[in-house]
């Protein structure tokens, strides 16, 4: 057993764990908070313009110069990895990571042979990671730095602008979409080429009066709506990452709270066993003196 400082020392150091993820657990509480009001009012307009670029990608299927519907043959292919800068959030980061280097080795094999798939970190942990592996990864950190639409929308016209100039010929996103606090979807999404929606035969088919032209809206509505998904994207991310760090933190703190009762009643038996052996000591002591 051990001996009661080596016991006290280990209590003192599970303490101060436990106030820094009870801290922690608070501050993520608080930045939950507004990254969930954040992705709550953005959501319904996203899936709406979401919805209405597929009714449009399928109106303008006969359209040649809607680019961004391309479908080609050989992929070259551009992942968005959508991930955290800082750590300690459970399997949020590692979940991205995983199902990235799924896809290139079960997916897309034959293109990262040839050096034709490209990773865009956004988050450190990802990049890190596959920077380590020797895989073609560029950065781009710094977009959690104002996560605004204005910050972010760049980024994105200059996805589309790789993607219409044939830099890369299929676009996915990688990224936790936010459910609640406790729960986050992996979600693998095509961004580039747009999807047409899924036919529902319940449903019957509209026809569109287009107003303005088919032209503009391939000029300046999809470009819109694509930067929306895109943002959108990181809001859900950002607000999983809140909640996946809130929630390990939370258990973290529960954890240190049993390690601590634990620890407490180890002492207080250790203790017990010394007085115990203390005593036993100053009567056999008396009992020799008797002799």
């Amino acid at each position: 057993m051990a001996n009661l400082k080596e016991i006290r020392t280990r209590m003192n150091s599970v303490k101060t764990t436990r106030q820094v993820t009870s801290a922690m657990k608070m501050v993520s509480a608080s930045k939950l908070r507004r990254a969930q009001e954040a992705i709550i009012r953005i959501r319904p307009y996203a899936n709406k313009l979401s919805e209405l670029l597929g009714n449009l990608n399928e109106s303008l299927k006969n359209i040649e110069d809607n680019p961004y519907a391309a479908e080609r043959g050989y992929a070259k292919i551009l992942i968005v990895a959508i991930n955290s800068n800082r750590g300690l959030c459970g399997a949020f980061n590692s979940n991205v990571n995983r199902r990235v280097f799924q896809m290139l080795k079960e997916d897309f094999q034959e293109q990262v042979q040839k050096n034709d798939v490209h990773i865009m970190a956004i988050g450190k942990n990802t990049f890190d990671f596959f920077r380590r592996r020797g895989l073609n990864v560029s950065n781009h950190n710094h977009l959690y730095e104002h996560l605004n639409f204005e910050h972010v929308a760049p980024v994105a016209e200059e996805i589309m602008t790789a993607f219409v100039g044939g830099t890369y010929d299929k676009v996915y996103l990688v990224f936790n979409e936010f459910k609640n606090a406790a729960t986050q979807y992996l979600v693998v999404d095509q961004f580039l080429p747009i999807l047409p929606k899924e036919e529902d035969k319940k449903v019957t088919p509209t026809d569109y009066i287009f107003e303005p032209t088919k032209e503009e809206i391939i000029k300046d509505l999809i470009p819109k709506s694509l930067k929306i998904q895109f943002y959108k994207a990181l809001l859900d991310s950002n607000a999983a990452e809140h909640g996946a760090r809130m929630t390990a933190m939370h258990k973290a703190t529960d954890n240190a709270t049993d390690l601590l009762r634990n620890l407490n009643l180890q002492y207080n038996k250790a203790r017990q066993a010394t007085i115990t052996g203390e005593i036993l000591e100053i009567v056999s002591g008396a009992e020799a003196l008797k002799g």
